[in-house]
C-alpha cells in the first residue's frame, strides 16, 4: 500500500477512535455530532441538505436523526410549504450539547496536533485541504 494511503488510514483510524470515545462522554454515537453541528448552523434543514453538507447519504442522515430523536435531541417536522419535505429542528437539549460537543473537539483537536508547532498546525491544515479537495474532485 502507497506509504500516504497507509498512514492517512491509520490515522483516520485513531482519530475517528478518540472521536467516538469523547462524543460517548455527551451521549453521542459516531457522527452524530456532525449531524448536530450541521443543525447549529441551520436548524430546520431536511435531512437531504444535511446529507450533502456531510458527504453521506441521505438514508444514514434519517437513521442517525430517528436515533437522535428518540433521544431528545431533535425533532422532526413536516415543512410548513411542503408537506411532502420533512425537516429536522433542535430541541433544547440538542441546542445545549453545542458547548460541550465543541469543547470536546477543541481538546481533542490541541491533544492530537500538541507536538506541532504552530506553523506546522497551519502547514498540516493547508495540506489536508489541498488533498480533501483533490480526492473529492476525483470523485
Amino acid at each position: 500500500m502507497p506509504e500516504f494511503l497507509d498512514l492517512h488510514s491509520r490515522t483516520t483510524k485513531v482519530l475517528r477512535g478518540l472521536a467516538e470515545t469523547a462524543m460517548r462522554r455527551h451521549g453521542l454515537h459516531q457522527g452524530q455530532d456532525h449531524l448536530l453541528a450541521a443543525l447549529w448552523e441551520r436548524d430546520g434543514s431536511t435531512p437531504g441538505e444535511i446529507a450533502a453538507a456531510l458527504h453521506v447519504t441521505t438514508p444514514t442522515v434519517v437513521k442517525m436523526a430517528t436515533r437522535m430523536s428518540a433521544v431528545g435531541l431533535l425533532t422532526r417536522r413536516r415543512d410548513e410549504h411542503d408537506s411532502r419535505l420533512v425537516r429536522l429542528w433542535l430541541t433544547d437539549a440538542g441546542r445545549a450539547l453545542q458547548g460541550p460537543v465543541e469543547a470536546e473537539r477543541r481538546s481533542l483537536e490541541e491533544k492530537v496536533t500538541a507536538d506541532l508547532t504552530e506553523d506546522e498546525r497551519r502547514q498540516l491544515m493547508i495540506a489536508l485541504t489541498k488533498v480533501y479537495k483533490s480526492g473529492s474532485d476525483l470523485l
